[in-house]
């Protein structure tokens, strides 16, 4: 069961990594456009799958409750902001600084719910966000900008997890409703482009046609894994995973795509890896110390 639950979180995050391949190949098409296909087409993805496990009986309940349909609204503004700004992040060769912004999200996360949700933070974990908010400035000093891409990746992810966090829905539930309320506005902007004469999907051959029909496939199926392998592996092992997401998409952005990645820029990034070292050495950490805990009590009560 561990096992399993390893590889499903891996290939996961592997298929998360190897995105920007295929936003790239889709540089044609603008970035809106390709949002609003990966939202449609997720949705019909998804209500297929709903459909097939007979899991519709939340549907009337949610409906009712007019909270849940606005923190729901909310997490579908975010993660729809945060997806358009990561496909224009990579068909705008910012796939460097896309990367950086998942390098931070975990630890924005963290100063998120510390912020909101009154968690305390581990002197270590102070010390990781110290030191990724110093690389942060460093490259802003340095280059004269800040990567604000990155940032805004980091904080929309983070924020969508802190609303997730505390909203209702499991996580195919909850896709699917996100996708619902966001699809009047993608197949109305895809309308509006049509209409206009610019649909790029109505304008273009077979090839582009399949591969934005492949965006609902390409969004679903690594979230079903995540959410088939988050369940029996430890939340600590998560948080070592979840990094080869953004170092493959370092490595495609860096080698692949032939992307600028300055002294500076390095310098800036060696502040953020560090972060990431110590914030994953004290996960283990902790989660050692709890384990510890745990097993200690089961002696005891023996």
């Amino acid at each position: 069961m561990m096992r399993m639950g390893v590889l499903f979180t891996l290939g996961a995050y592997i298929c998360w990594g190897l995105f920007p391949f295929y936003f790239h190949a889709l540089q044609s098409v603008g970035a809106v456009e390709i949002l609003a296909h990966r939202i449609l087409w997720s949705l019909v993805i998804v209500a297929g799958i709903l459909l097939v496990l007979r899991r519709g009986a939340w549907i009337k309940s949610v409906v009712s409750q007019l909270k849940v349909l606005g923190l729901f609204t909310l997490s579908a503004l975010l993660i729809g902001c945060n997806w358009g700004a990561y496909v224009y992040a990579i068909v705008s060769d910012r796939t460097i600084e896309a990367s950086l912004g998942y390098f931070v999200n975990p630890l924005m996360s963290v100063a998120i719910g510390a912020l909101f949700l009154g968690e305390r933070l581990s002197r270590w974990q102070w010390v990781a966000v110290a030191l990724a908010a110093t690389g942060v400035i460093w490259i802003t000093i340095q280059t004269g900008t800040a990567p604000f891409l990155g940032l805004f990746l980091a904080a929309s992810f983070a924020f969508y997890g802190l609303i997730r966090k505390i909203a209702p829905l499991g996580s195919l539930e909850g896709m699917a409703l996100e996708s619902v309320l966001l699809a009047p506005l993608a197949l109305g902007y895809m309308l509006w482009l049509n209409a206009d004469g610019q649909l790029v999907f109505a304008n273009s051959g077979w090839d582009v046609k399949a591969l934005l029909l492949l965006a609902g496939p390409i969004s679903t199926i690594p979230l079903l894994l995540f959410a088939s392998g988050v369940r029996r592996i430890p939340y600590s092992t998560v948080g070592i995973i979840q990094y080869i997401s953004p170092t493959i998409v370092f490595f495609i952005g860096l080698y692949a795509f032939g992307e600028p990645f300055s002294v500076d820029m390095f310098v800036g990034f060696v502040f953020i890896w560090c972060a990431v070292i110590v914030f994953t050495a004290d996960s283990i950490r902790r989660s050692k110390a709890v384990k510890a805990n745990i097993n200690q009590r089961a002696l005891d009560q023996h």
